[in-house]
């Protein structure tokens, strides 16, 4: 199976409820290692940049808006097939429909107050880790 890296982001309604910690235990149970993580308050320009591919639909502004309205912990996790593992691990977006166990259906507040975000495919993860991380902030395998 293929070795992958993909982004997750733990959101501000998850770091102010203190739930870095039981996020990533979720992680590490199933297999999955952080390789990189880093704290981050995320600028308005960073995070409609981020979000960019959202600019048209009518939630962008909202999501901008939430997603500066407090600290961020950026995730680099790795491991056989990262990107559709950590996408199961993290549940339906809409946490009255994700499965019991997952991320959002344990932390997630609403639709919007999701919990964590999780990159969608291995193009998007190459992409967005090398948004947020530096070469040198993220280990190699070893």
């Amino acid at each position: 199976m293929a070795i992958e890296k993909t982004l997750s982001i733990v959101k501000p309604n998850s770091t102010l409820d203190n739930n870095i910690g039981n996020i990533m235990a979720v992680f590490e149970k199933n297999g999955l290692r952080i390789s990189g993580a880093k704290f981050a308050r995320l600028s308005k320009e960073k995070a409609e940049g981020f979000y960019i591919e959202h600019k048209e639909r009518p939630f962008f502004g909202e999501l901008v808006n939430f997603m500066t309205s407090g600290p961020v912990m950026l995730i680099v996790l790795e491991g056989e097939n990262a990107v559709a593992k950590n996408r199961e691990l993290m549940g339906a977006t809409n946490p009255a429909n994700a499965a019991e166990g997952t991320i959002r259906k344990l932390y997630a507040k609403s639709v919007g107050e999701n919990s964590v975000h999780g990159s969608d495919s291995a193009t998007a993860a190459e992409r967005e880790i090398a948004y947020f991380f530096e070469r040198n902030e993220v280990m190699n395998r070893f």
